[in-house]
């Protein structure tokens, strides 16, 4: 169960889990802040765990904050546009027929009915994005579950605003940041072993971050690159 606890000017996400511990994060992109408590812990207990960290989360909500932010997009030709850590310049056709994207020799190539408003060249372009990001993640999934031994049941992939994915225990259901397909595919490949793992543990514990260096042994590395990279001027 998730409620939201306020304290003033910052709101923190309270998961309430079977676990023993207290377990607090700061989340990119936005500094999403979350604490994962014991079921039995009393909403003043998990108050004032947040209060007497509130210079750790201030602290790691800067480091967020002063993180490079991509330029708004007006989807017109000549625009930088990012696919898989590559720059490539955007090349608008406008004709009739199906809009459509095609990536080609370093050009994002989108086709538009004459007159297109940037929200529908965006959405052409967005809608884009999501079926390459499910394109790649297909394999990468499969790779993984076999490795751990586990099955994930379904992918959503979405546009999402404080996580770069997120992974239901219960459900086995798994969430992709389209932003992802934006980023070096190594970056994928992490997030989705991350949220993997959490099959095997619902959250950051020792053996989870146990399984991560087993697995993947640079990951911590790849993590603080996809952190350091432009977010999404969502």
């Amino acid at each position: 169960m998730e409620t939201v606890l306020d304290l003033g000017e910052l709101s923190v996400d309270v998961v309430r889990k079977d676990i023993k511990n207290m377990h607090l994060s700061v989340h990119p992109p936005t500094g999403r802040v979350r604490i994962a408590a014991p079921e039995r812990a009393s909403l003043d207990t998990i108050r004032a765990f947040a209060v007497a960290h509130l210079v750790w989360i201030r602290r790691n909500q800067r480091k967020i904050n002063m993180q490079e932010r991509e330029p708004p997009r007006e989807y017109v030709d000549r625009e930088s546009h990012f696919v898989w850590g590559e720059r490539f310049l955007l090349n608008v056709i406008e004709r009739e027929g199906a809009a459509a994207v095609l990536a080609r020799h370093r050009t994002l190539v989108l086709q538009v009915r004459a007159g297109a408003t940037v929200a529908e060249r965006q959405r052409v372009v967005d809608g884009w994005y999501r079926d390459e990001l499910r394109r790649a993640a297909g394999p990468l999934i499969a790779k993984w579950e076999k490795h751990l031994k586990v099955t994930a049941r379904q992918l959503f992939v979405q546009r999402m605003k404080t996580r770069w994915g997120s992974c239901n225990p219960l459900t086995g259901n798994i969430r992709l940041n389209t932003e992802l397909a934006k980023k070096p595919p190594e970056c994928l490949e992490y997030i989705i072993l991350h949220e993997l793992t959490h099959l095997l543990q619902s959250t950051h514990t020792p053996a989870f971050y146990g399984i991560l260096d087993e697995a993947m042994p640079h990951w911590r590395e790849v993590r603080r690159r996809l952190n350091m990279l432009p977010l999404a001027n969502i």
